[in-house]
């Protein structure tokens, strides 16, 4: 972390363990392969670091329900809640502790997670102009840096970029990566309906490439319309679809082959590609337009990581099966209706070897976010 002088001295010694666990990963091994994470100070269990959990700062809503009235944004709270809406969707009520990072703080302890890699979600940063946009990035990004200043040895951040114009993009990436706590890139599984493999996002990949940031995708504006308005199936099956839909795209955009060390998280679990990758890889052997890439689909798999909000046990049992448990990593959603209240605990259902738990609870993500 950044600021070791305002820690206290086991939070000290166990940041020190996690450093040393990051620079000893095991020789030979794929790029995310880790040892196990450390142990919390005298409790002999694994340091838990959730890399999937939400934060909105005042500094960006009000910027939302302020200078994004004329595009359609806005914003209301109380003493308990808050709600916005825009373009590109909203949400709410929430409760405060999406703002409140002390109350964060009590929850993590509550559930067992020591480390919170923070992210923005919906709506993102890629419904206004480009000037509000670029102004919502620095507004995010800012406070995030600052929850980590305050707290160093319990958050990070991965840091939010107004995708929509390359040039604000790398100028917003250039800043956010000399932020105090920055440790990754966080976007949508699309950018205002615009596939991640559309050529106006390279130089903004190559860059993220070349600053060795891993980036983490999170759906919004997902697949489906008017036909997933019900039940909720816009989250219940637009959100793994739109993860799926993201993923091909990389794979056979070319996107993955173009830029070899840039690393992808999926979130929930991956959605629907792993299920689906056999007849996914059945069209690659078959159809001329999906033979952009020279290897077939399947053997990009490991190219991601896949958080472990999937809420199903054999669902993880899988991943871990046919990918690896070297690349899973503990997911919380926190703290929306779909996520994971207890996420250390969901991972007692899994028949998991200790040295494979604590790759998930948080040896995988602290070789990830270089910590």
């Amino acid at each position: 972390m950044d600021c070791p002088c305002c820690v206290s001295p086991k939070r000290r010694r166990l940041l020190g363990s996690v450093s040393a666990i990051a620079a000893g990963m095991m020789a030979g091994l794929p790029a995310l392969a880790a040892q196990p994470s450390t142990a919390a100070a005298g409790t002999g269990k694994p340091l838990s670091i959730d890399i999937h959990a939400h934060y909105y700062s005042e500094s960006f809503l009000g910027l939302l329900g302020g200078e994004g009235k004329q595009f359609g944004g806005h914003f209301f709270r109380n003493d308990d809640s808050f709600t916005f809406q825009t373009p590109a969707g909203g949400l709410g009520p929430l409760p405060m502790k999406f703002i409140d990072v002390e109350q964060r703080v009590r929850d993590m302890d509550n559930s067992g997670v020591d480390v919170q890699a923070i992210s923005l979600s919906v709506p993102m940063v890629y419904w206004a102009d480009r000037t509000l946009n670029a102004k919502l990035a620095r507004a995010w990004n800012t406070a995030a840096s600052d929850v980590h200043r305050k707290h160093p040895t319990r958050f990070v951040v991965l840091a939010t970029l107004p995708m929509l114009n390359a040039n604000d993009a790398i100028d917003e990436l250039e800043f956010a990566a000399g932020l105090p706590g920055v440790r990754g890139i966080y976007m949508g599984t699309n950018i205002n309906n615009r596939d991640l493999d559309d050529p106006l996002f390279s130089p903004i990949f190559k860059r993220i490439e070349q600053l060795n940031l891993p980036i983490f995708l999170h759906p919004q504006q997902t697949v489906g319309g008017a036909r997933l308005a019900d039940f909720y199936l816009s989250n219940l099956l637009g959100n793994p679809f739109d993860t799926a839909i993201a993923a091909s795209h990389l794979i056979l955009g070319g996107v993955l082959d173009k830029y070899p060390a840039l690393h992808f998280s999926l979130p929930h679990a991956g959605g629907a590609l792993p299920i689906l990758v056999g007849r996914i890889d059945a069209g690659w052997s078959m159809r001329s337009e999906t033979k952009r890439v020279a290897q077939k689909p399947s053997s990009y798999l490991r190219r991601f990581s896949y958080d472990t909000i999937s809420h199903s046990g054999p669902t993880l049992d899988f991943l871990i099966r046919n990918i690896g448990a070297d690349r899973l990593v503990l997911g919380s959603d926190y703290c929306f209706d779909m996520g994971y209240e207890q996420p250390v605990r969901f991972l007692d259902r899994l028949a998991l070897p200790d040295d494979q738990k604590r790759m998930v609870v948080g040896g995988n993500a602290a070789r990830l976010l270089n910590l």
